[in-house]
């Protein structure tokens, strides 16, 4: 319930876009999206939940911003960076992490700007949320760690950062691990009104978009977030300790300023900044992502999310869909962390 609307608004993102992108897919793609989990035995093994922390938190200059993020593995292994989504945060990874270390990965779990321990390193920066912008940010997090190529793995917000890494910059992404598939957003596309019940699905964004709703989620943030996490994945019975964790990350001080940003710019409520209109122009174009991919979707995502027919011909490159069963939501890491690590280590061989 927390992604972009693509392509931004993931099952309703046009029914005719989706009825023309179903009609062209190829046999291998019908097959590609259709495909299930692998084999059990095939996967890497941990119950969720198993651990509850990382190793102590970094934190690195990056572009404008001073990023906080959790490494484990091998400091020499091939780079992986798991990105989280709204409104949830690193520890989304928690069980994700350790399963690649101990595969021989460097991992890298950085908070997105108005998360956790993240901040500007200027007063004087726009408090900017529209999509390219977190991806320039990862990109400069890449560059500081001195990080040329990556595997790059996302759901929600994180998932659409690696869409745009991947599609304009393929050079730095070795593999794309997406949940809910393709995730980059129009801002044009966002102005075509959908049916009711389409709409309904999307209530917080039109919240968002009244002061009312930018004063309400700034008292009642965690009470906005544990009714997100709810809806979004009805089957995933979380603690007080799991949410907790992750609630901490939106006393950010621009946490309230970036969320309000990121769903108003999407809507043309709010302006982006002017050195980003030629990547948004270039993203609305919805461009083809070549590199090699993996797309999963949980059994019950109560997020809005398209028919995985809907965007296979995005990728162009090797590609898989996976479902995920048992009862798996929107938070698809933390809810099946083997399943979403089999995944990277599956798109690595590609």
């Amino acid at each position: 319930m927390c992604e972009d609307p693509p392509y931004d608004r993931r099952r309703f993102l046009g029914i005719t876009a989706m009825t023309m992108a179903a009609a062209h897919l190829s046999t291998r793609d019908v097959a590609n999206a259709q495909s299930s989990t692998p084999p059990p035995a095939a996967r890497p093994t941990r119950t969720p939940g198993t651990h509850t922390s990382f190793g102590a938190l970094k934190q690195i200059d990056a572009g404008g911003l001073n990023v906080g993020y959790a490494e484990a593995g091998p400091a020499a292994g091939p780079a992986v960076l798991l990105l989280h989504g709204w409104p949830y945060d690193i520890y989304s990874y928690v069980d994700v992490a350790p399963l690649l270390a101990s595969a021989g990965y460097r991992v890298l779990v950085p908070y997105l700007r108005g998360y956790g321990t993240t901040r500007f390193l200027s007063n004087a920066t726009p408090r900017n949320g529209q999509q390219a912008v977190i991806a320039v940010d990862i990109l400069a997090v890449m560059e500081a760690l001195h990080i040329e190529k990556a595997i790059l793995a996302g759901y929600d917000w994180g998932a659409r950062t690696a869409n745009i890494i991947a599609a304009l910059w393929p050079e730095r992404c070795k593999a794309l691990v997406s949940v809910s598939g393709y995730l980059i957003g129009s801002r044009e596309i966002n102005q075509r009104p959908l049916p009711p019940q389409a709409e309904l699905q999307w209530w917080y964004q039109f919240y968002f978009a009244t002061e009312r709703g930018q004063a309400g989620y700034a008292q009642y943030r965690r009470d906005f977030a544990k009714l997100i996490w709810q809806l979004a994945s009805p089957q995933w019975a979380f603690d007080a300790a799991t949410f907790e964790r992750s609630a901490a990350a939106f006393d950010n001080p621009d946490h309230v300023s970036i969320v309000m940003h990121n769903y108003r710019w999407r809507l043309g409520l709010a302006e982006g900044e002017p050195q980003y209109d030629a990547l948004e122009q270039r993203l609305a174009q919805g461009p083809v992502i070549a590199v090699p991919t993996i797309t999963l979707e949980g059994d019950a995502n109560g997020a809005p999310h398209p028919d995985a027919r809907a965007y296979a011909t995005k990728f162009s490159g090797k590609y898989a869909h996976r479902v995920i069963t048992g009862g798996i939501g929107h938070n698809l890491p933390q809810e099946a962390p083997q399943a979403f690590a089999q995944a990277v280590l599956e798109v690595d061989g590609y």
